[in-house]
């Protein structure tokens, strides 16, 4: 016979109500209490009925994670994060790829929204930076938590986890200028994501710090894939005057520069020094391995998630956290001859 919740209830001697709270790792629940229930359900090896509890409940513990990114080892980074702040917390996660330039992609959030009975949702860029579908969101209350780039908060009074990328792109840019370089070139990722003109205003903003005037020849658009930093450094390397280092956007880019490069039959790092972004798997599985700029990813989501159920429990202390990537140096770069 299927163990029940007055099961639980009667062999630890608390209400129903109490196991809920427990299951639900509800705060404010003595710890007494909460190891006398968790005896009790291993005990009787009970077996909480999430989707009927969502269901039955005032309150809902569901999480969703909604994202437009064709970066595998991004969405995965994101996904453990959140679902770790899950684990902890007694929810569970919903995860909803989708395609932010959809007409009707507002439609199809809030829909969803209300359909899934959401206790939040985790939204990730180009999502986060969309100010329609953030109205949207607003226009039906829901709960949301976003990450983006940024150096603070840019007034929204939502739940914002702020990644300060213009930092994490001067340090590593300033790296390849203390090697000796003052020919480097840029690689863009998507031009709709703020992470791109974060990492470019850093860039930039390294140069000007030592007094290096910026080539725009040097600087090509490119896309957040492995064919963007292939098809880019083609066209730098087809320069005549060549820079000696590049700054890819992200690894999955740097990674296809350092393809093309070693094609051309160029010598990494002695011919052309090479760095990334974000220390995604990407960096780790080049040779040689990727000097790059650490975004801990993992932790990002955890954050925000942690902030977005405090938030729905209402015991939120703080609406903002700050995360400054730092640079990685590996094997990719070196001093110019």
């Amino acid at each position: 016979m299927k163990v029940t919740i007055n099961d639980v209830a009667k062999h630890a001697g608390v209400s129903i109500k109490t196991v809920s709270r427990v299951t639900n790792k509800e705060p404010s629940v003595r710890q007494v209490t909460i190891d006398k229930v968790t005896a009790a359900i291993n005990e009787l090896n009970y077996q909480p009925n999430v989707a009927a509890r969502n269901l039955a409940s005032t309150s809902a513990y569901v999480i969703g994670f909604i994202y437009d990114n064709s970066n595998a080892y991004y969405v995965i980074d994101m996904q453990n994060g959140i679902l770790s702040s899950c684990k902890d917390k007694g929810f569970e996660l919903l995860i909803n790829p989708c395609d932010s330039r959809c007409e009707n992609i507002c439609e199809q959030l809030t829909s969803m929204v209300k359909q899934a009975r959401l206790a939040g949702l985790v939204l990730t860029p180009p999502l986060s930076e969309d100010p329609k579908i953030l109205a949207a969101l607003d226009a039906i209350s829901a709960n949301y938590v976003r990450i983006v780039a940024g150096e603070e908060n840019d007034g929204n009074e939502t739940l914002t986890v702020l990644v300060n990328d213009k930092v994490g792109a001067i340090s590593i840019t300033q790296h390849l200028i203390e090697l000796g370089h003052r020919h480097i070139g840029f690689i863009s990722g998507d031009e709709d994501h703020e992470s791109t003109k974060a990492r470019f205003n850093g860039f930039k903003d390294a140069l000007s710090e030592h007094k290096m005037t910026l080539n725009e020849d040097w600087v090509i658009q490119g896309q957040y894939s492995f064919e963007s930093g292939v098809r880019c450094a083609n066209s730098l390397l087809a320069l005549e005057n060549k820079p000696t280092a590049i700054v890819a956007c992200n690894d999955e880019i740097a990674a296809g520069a350092l393809f093309a490069a070693r094609l051309a039959g160029l010598d990494i790092p002695k011919d052309l020094s090479i760095v990334g972004f974000e220390d995604s798997p990407f960096s780790r599985q080049t040779w040689p391995k990727l000097t790059t700029v650490h975004q801990p990813n993992i932790e990002i989501a955890k954050v925000a998630t942690d902030l977005l159920i405090e938030k729905h429990r209402k015991v939120l202390t703080q609406s903002t956290k700050i995360f400054t990537p730092s640079p990685v140096i590996r094997d990719s770069t070196y001093s110019p001859t």
